[in-house]
């Protein structure tokens, strides 16, 4: 059995079960550098910067296979000594290497099925690396800098309300809730004891904190940003969960964001820009034929991008 003595190679082998995965382009973390080139065979006074570290049926693994693989883990385990992680990884390798070559004895292969989702990871990989070599040059911290600049700075924040609600069942039950709190009723007591959302009526009252629009369902935050602070919905509002009366306590601008809070936001922001320019970039270059239920050609439409 393989062993690695250190005992923070268990929490480690733990972490890479769950993210020995090929990512998504443009994963959040940055790519390592690339590998260095292996020296030339025989070159006086150098060591092969990428040696032969096993193989399986004759089929070389090398320190650069171990690379690439280290380089679709997460950053935090980039960073673990090699004499951990390397081991790991190369078992790894070892083991996908065997399950390889089994399933080509076994003709798997050979089997249309299999080929078919071999082929069409291959063309994953070739759609990915293309969209990569596109968008990923674009994902510059100046392009970052550029859109807080353009999006965020020197303007407010978004609005934010606290407010506190009483979830009930049905319209005729929120209209005598807000007959109740018209008669003076506590608005906490009364959503403790009647509130049908278990969450915020043990949390002081039906208290839900401060929200952004997008927090809450339109149709809620419709309601309650019309309302004045310290005002109670006169009326029930109606969602998918029942029906709410609502209490403004406050409201409030955020201030505007930092770059650094929104960085990954834009970053993401600018992939999905990227990737929309890519492919009608793409689309701009090929001639794309519909056909009907009919099996006739379709009229040409706008490309929706």
């Amino acid at each position: 059995m393989r062993t690695i003595s250190p005992a923070k190679a268990v929490a480690t082998m733990a972490l890479l079960a769950s993210s020995f995965i090929v990512p998504p382009a443009f994963a959040a973390s940055p790519a390592p550098a690339p590998a260095p080139a292996a020296a030339k065979p025989g070159a006086p006074g150098t060591a092969d910067q990428n040696p032969l570290l096993a193989t399986v049926n004759g089929q070389d693994i090398r320190l650069n296979d171990v690379r690439q693989a280290m380089a679709t883990m997460p950053e935090q385990l980039r960073k673990l000594p090699d004499n951990i992680i390397v081991p790991i990884l190369l078992n790894q390798l070892v083991d996908q290497r065997a399950i390889q070559v089994a399933a080509a004895k076994a003709g798997l292969d050979k089997q249309p099925d299999v080929q078919q989702q071999m082929q069409q990871a291959a063309q994953n990989a070739l759609q990915n690396a293309y969209l990569s070599a596109q968008v990923a040059p674009t994902l510059t911290d100046d392009a970052v800098k550029a859109y807080y600049d353009k999006n965020y700075a020197n303007k407010p924040g978004a609005e934010e309300i606290h407010a506190r609600h009483i979830l009930v069942q049905t319209e005729a039950e929120a209209n005598d809730v807000i007959k109740q709190l018209k008669g003076g009723a506590d608005f906490g007591q009364l959503a403790t004891k009647l509130s049908k959302d278990p969450g915020s009526a043990k949390q002081n009252g039906g208290d839900l904190g401060w929200f952004k629009k997008g927090d809450m369902l339109p149709t809620f935050w419709d309601a309650a940003s019309s309302m004045q602070p310290n005002t109670f919905s006169q009326t029930p509002v109606h969602t998918q969960y029942g029906w709410h009366v609502i209490q403004v306590l406050g409201k409030r601008t955020a201030p505007t964001p930092t770059l650094d809070a929104t960085r990954d936001q834009i970053r993401q922001k600018l992939i999905q820009e990227g990737v929309q320019k890519a492919v009608s970039n793409a689309l701009s270059q090929v001639k794309v034929v519909r056909f009907g239920p009919d099996g006739k050609p379709l009229p040409e439409q706008p490309a929706a991008h």
